[in-house]
C-alpha cells in the first residue's frame, strides 16, 4: 500500500495559495483516479480517497490541520493504515525551488516548511519522499510567510495549473518506476 499525502491548510480562506499547490496534485490525481475523498478515522484527522492503481492500493490523503501541525496527521494515518514512512510521498510547495520546477527526493531538510518541520518532528525522520513543487523565492523583502498564504497572479496560474498535471504525472509515474519518476521531475522547466 502506498500513501500520497497533500500539504495544506483546509479552508476557503486558504484555496489556490502557494502552500496548498500540494493539495491541488493530490485532487488532480483524485480527479483522475475517479476518488471520493472521505473523512479518516478521528483520529487520522484527513480527508482520505482509498483507491486502486492497477495492482497498487494507494491512499491519498489530505491533512485536516494546518500545515505547521501537519505532522501529527501523517503519522495517524501511517499508524492506522500500518503503513512505513518508506511508503509515502509528500506534496508540498518548497520556495527555494524556482517557480514552475519540480523535484523528487529521498529524505532533506526542511527548508524552513513549517510542513516538513512538523512531519520531521512527529515521524522522528527526515528521511521520506517528496516532490517538491516550485513556487519560487517572495519578491523584495516580503516575509516568506505571507508569500505561501498568498496567491498566485492571473498570468502564474495558468503556468501553476500545467505545473500541476505534471505533478500529478510524476506520482503516477512512481508509482511503477521511481527511476523513471525522477527522471520525469528533473526535466519539468516552466514555459
Amino acid at each position: 500500500m502506498k500513501l500520497v499525502v497533500g500539504l495544506r491548510n483546509p479552508g476557503a480562506e486558504y484555496e489556490g495559495t502557494r502552500h496548498n499547490v500540494g493539495l491541488e496534485v493530490l485532487l488532480v490525481l483524485g480527479e483522475r483516479w475517479d476518488a471520493r475523498f472521505k473523512r479518516g478515522p478521528m483520529r487520522v484527522r484527513s480527508e482520505i480517497a482509498d483507491i486502486r492503481v492497477g495492482s497498487e492500493r494507494v491512499l491519498l490523503v489530505a491533512p485536516l490541520s494546518y500545515m505547521n501541525e501537519s505532522g501529527g496527521a501523517v503519522k495517524a494515518a501511517l499508524d492506522y493504515h500500518k503503513i512505513g514512512i518508506g511508503s509515502a510521498l509528500i506534496l508540498h510547495d518548497d520556495i527555494d525551488l524556482p517557480f514552475g520546477r519540480l523535484r523528487l527526493q529521498e529524505g532533506g531538510g526542511t527548508g524552513g516548511h513549517n510542513g516538513l518541520k512538523s512531519l520531521e518532528k512527529s515521524l522522528g525522520t527526515r528521511d521520506f519522499t517528496r516532490l517538491k513543487i516550485g513556487v519560487g523565492r517572495p519578491p523584495g523583502s516580503q516575509d516568506p510567510a505571507d508569500y505561501v498564504l498568498s496567491r498566485f497572479s492571473k498570468a502564474q496560474r495558468q503556468e501553476v495549473d500545467i505545473q500541476i498535471e505534471d505533478a500529478a504525472d510524476v506520482v503516477e509515474t512512481r508509482l511503477s518506476d521511481p527511476r523513471k519518476a525522477q527522471e520525469l521531475a528533473a526535466r519539468r522547466q516552466p514555459a
